[in-house]
């Protein structure tokens, strides 16, 4: 669990993942600031019951470059 402080360019990926997971969403505030909290729940095979996988936070100057990086990725969005 993280607040994201910056994103960068990675070549890490090797493809798409074959594992759907669930991902809640909500905005929480702390301190006079808004964070959009995402959290990934364990896939549909997992043996033990839905819980939190991993979950990060999102204040508003990430929002705002991942807006630009998604902008990006899908230009006819």
């Amino acid at each position: 669990m993280a607040v994201i402080g910056s994103f960068f360019p990675s070549k890490d990926g090797k493809g798409r993942h074959k594992t759907e997971v669930e991902c809640g969403w909500q905005v929480l505030s702390h301190g006079g600031e808004t964070y959009l909290q995402l959290s990934t729940y364990g896939s549909d095979q997992r043996k033990s019951e839905k819980k939190v996988s991993q979950t990060i936070q999102i204040d508003r100057a990430r929002a705002k470059e991942l807006v630009e990086i998604l902008e990006q990725a899908f230009p006819d969005l």
